[in-house]
């Protein structure tokens, strides 16, 4: 599970990079360009729920397919295939969607001033969109064969040219003038698009990997399959977009607060969100793991896996949590000049609010990573329902508003959503787990398999 687990994880910590890296640029030009720049960071990645959803159950495919073992590279071809396909129809809804950036962070009250700076931020950023669901895709299959390397590799190629950029954009580098905002979202489309080329140049270069033939025959439909990519992604899709949109959601309430309140809420979920790269990575690998075995019906194989990466998230999250708990002040100096006192006081508090939940935040995120290996995604999201949206919010609004708790609150209520659903989701994988059951998915044709609990039946 280690083997598998680091080098995903890395990845994911790259990716986090990328916004850390303009984040650190954009707070040294003051609290407005942060602000902006992580509002509509929040709706682009709202927008990537749905891609990511589906990337995710390709990866979950793949893995079943593999782990049966027959005909598993004219399976997995077909699956990357047909995910491929779907960015055609997401990118010209997600895509529009963000072209519009102001007009929707001024309907939920957002200051006019901030709404058109993050509109300029995603009309640079959104370009890296389609590319980058390429590169979830071929992680994806990478990570079914076990072989995560390669996209670590040029995710970290991608964070040092993000650096570049962010510097001779945004901080004025190499003699260039400072484009703030807007420089910003140029370096993160780029670096996007050039993690999608070099991961795709190394799976056509390498030998073992270019057999599979990804690019053949591309034009080749397979509607039932991709039906079923549907079916498993949209719930995952929708989870995402739950945990996702309950903090984009906060930031939009910390804009009702102040800027600062936005910016120290930033810092703090910027930081929150680099160590939740690495239980999502084990969740990965988990994904992973878990489909191997369900695919080769092997039940104990499975509980083994999801239990052992449960094991490694929930001991990571610990040591996380201790970081944040002992030094949040250093880690707001990092992001915030020496004479926004007062913000850089609040993103000390919630950082250290971020570290309390820490280990719900583990738990959760790799159960859901192990239950998406048994292809079991419709629960899952009914729980981040319930624990984010149903009890989280109202809580954290409660506590910020009435109570008069401010911003603090609002953190609160996400600490509360995030331990329902990490209890909730650790009972579910127990129960699936145990029981040996598997959501049901579509058909794929009728030469494959479909999943019936851990064993297969042929169609």
């Amino acid at each position: 599970m280690l083997a598998l687990a680091w080098p995903l994880a890395l990845t994911n910590l790259s990716q986090v990079a990328l916004v850390l890296t303009d984040t650190l640029f954009l707070g040294q030009l003051g609290e407005v360009p942060l602000a902006a720049a992580t509002l509509g960071g929040n709706l682009y990645f709202i927008a990537m729920a749905l891609p990511f959803g589906l990337a995710f159950a390709t990866a979950a495919m793949l893995a079943q397919e593999r782990g049966r073992v027959r005909h598993h590279m004219r399976e997995m071809r077909r699956t990357v295939r047909q995910g491929a396909w779907l960015i055609v129809p997401l990118f010209a809804v997600l895509g529009l969607a963000l072209w519009h950036t102001g007009a929707i962070l001024r309907a939920t009250g957002q200051d006019p001033a901030l709404a058109e700076a993050a509109q300029t931020y995603n009309r640079a950023l959104l370009w890296g969109m389609v590319p980058f669901y390429g590169f979830l895709l071929l992680r994806g299959f990478l990570a079914a064969l076990e072989r995560p390397g390669p996209a670590l590799c040029v995710s970290m190629g991608a964070i040092g040219l993000n650096a570049v950029l962010d510097h001779a954009l945004v901080g004025g580098g190499f003699g260039l003038p400072s484009h703030g905002v807007l420089g910003a979202g140029i370096a993160s489309a780029v670096a996007n698009g050039s993690m999608f080329t070099g991961l795709a140049l190394w799976v056509a270069l390498d030998r073992r990997l270019s057999r599979f033939r990804l690019a053949g025959r591309f034009w080749r439909a397979d509607w039932r399959r991709m039906r079923e990519i549907v079916v498993i992604g949209l719930p995952i899709a929708g989870t995402m977009l739950l945990e996702i949109g309950i903090f984009s959601a906060t930031a939009l309430v910390m804009g009702w607060f102040s800027p600062g309140a936005v910016a120290a809420h930033a810092v703090a979920l910027q930081v929150a969100s680099a160590s939740f790269m690495v239980p999502m990575g084990i969740g990965q690998a988990a994904t992973a793991r878990v489909g191997l075995a369900a695919g080769a019906h092997d039940a104990a194989g499975a509980h083994r896996a999801g239990w052992t990466a449960i094991g490694l998230g929930a001991g990571f999250m610990l040591l996380a949590a201790a970081v944040l708990l002992s030094v949040p002040h250093r880690i707001a100096a990092l992001f915030l000049a020496p004479e926004l006192a007062e913000t850089r006081a609040l993103a000390v508090t919630l950082l250290m609010m971020a570290g309390l939940f820490q280990l719900a935040d583990g738990v959760q995120a790799v159960a859901a990573g192990a239950l998406r290996g048994l292809k079991d995604t419709r629960v899952p999201m009914l729980i981040a329902a319930l624990g984010y949206w149903g009890l989280g919010l109202p809580i954290g609004l409660g506590l910020g508003f009435p109570a008069g708790w401010g911003p603090l609150g609002v953190w609160v209520g996400l600490a509360s959503g995030l331990a329902i659903v990490a209890v909730l989701m650790t009972l579910r994988w127990a129960r699936m787990a145990r029981h040996g059951h598997a959501a049901p998915a579509a058909p794929q044709n009728t030469e494959s398999f479909s999943t019936s609990g851990l064993g297969l039946v042929e169609k």
